[in-house]
């Protein structure tokens, strides 16, 4: 019996030793087969947490933290331009009434982006901002001074798009630039270019292009959709216009002045629906 014992104790042994040795085995094996399954979140960084701030229209958190990282790396073209695009979104913010308010704010714009093209010419962000800073301060100036702006304006989209051809925004405003001048009859054109200097030419055909290569880019911004349904309009193309501002308006807002776009599209609806 105790031989029969101490076989029976020597295999039970050798059985737990097994098991343990499997187990031990089996344990990076399960480890590596949880390593693979779990998603390792990518590190989010301040900069995009200031943009996504600014796309909701969260203006006090984005100015915060690009302020700060401004302050901290004051060598960073990319901050710049940033300024300068949420200057820019803070004019288009505050209510026609205030026109000085925002004017202030279209400066600051224009001067981040000034600093941005100093720090960096090859940057086109900067060179876009700069135009849309301008192209803000154009209402409130005069004839002559706003014939010199729109001048500035189109060397600035230029050197945007030739160091980028697919910015959007750049795109965007070329296509308002194109069509603001277009609109301007050849009598006036004549006359400005006699008394005032040279005076912008536009185009539609060249408008709408831009407006279409801005929406391929990204399909998100109101503003394009009602500057080419109005473009259609003109040339009578009713329908597309309508498709257009339908369309724009299940789009998100983004910026404030999207908001005053989607008025005037349900008014342009009403008024075509009704034709």
């Amino acid at each position: 019996m105790p031989a029969t014992t101490n076989r029976r104790r020597r295999r039970y042994l050798w059985l737990v030793t097994l098991a343990l040795f499997s187990l031990t085995a089996l344990f990076p094996a399960i480890a590596a087969k949880k390593a693979k399954t779990v998603k390792i979140k990518p590190t989010v960084t301040p900069i995009e947490i200031a943009d996504e701030a600014l796309w909701k229209m969260n203006y006090p958190v984005a100015d915060s933290i690009y302020s700060s990282e401004l302050h901290n790396n004051p060598s960073n073209v990319e901050l710049y331009w940033r300024m300068a695009r949420l200057q820019v979104s803070l004019g288009e913010s505050i209510g026609h009434g205030n026109n000085d308010a925002r004017m202030q704010h279209y400066r600051k714009a224009a001067e981040y982006a000034r600093n941005g093209i100093t720090l960096d010419s090859t940057n086109a962000k900067s060179h876009t901002w700069l135009a849309a800073s301008l192209g803000m301060m154009a209402d409130k100036i005069g004839t002559k001074e706003k014939l010199k702006r729109a001048n500035e304006i189109k060397r600035e989209l230029d050197t945007a798009l030739r160091l980028n051809p697919n910015d959007g925004t750049a795109l965007s405003m070329l296509g308002s630039y194109y069509r603001e001048a277009a609109s301007i009859g050849w009598f006036r054109r004549m006359v400005g270019n006699a008394f005032i200097g040279e005076v912008p030419k536009g185009d539609y055909t060249l408008a709408e292009t831009a407006f279409r290569k801005a929406i391929s880019i990204d399909s998100r911004f109101i503003r394009n959709y009602h500057e080419l349904a109005l473009i259609c309009i003109k040339s009578g193309n009713k329908e597309e216009a309508i498709t257009l501002m339908k369309t724009a308006l299940d789009k998100p807002i983004l910026i404030e002045s999207d908001k005053r776009r989607i008025e005037e599209m349900r008014v342009l609806l009403k008024k075509l629906t009704k034709e």
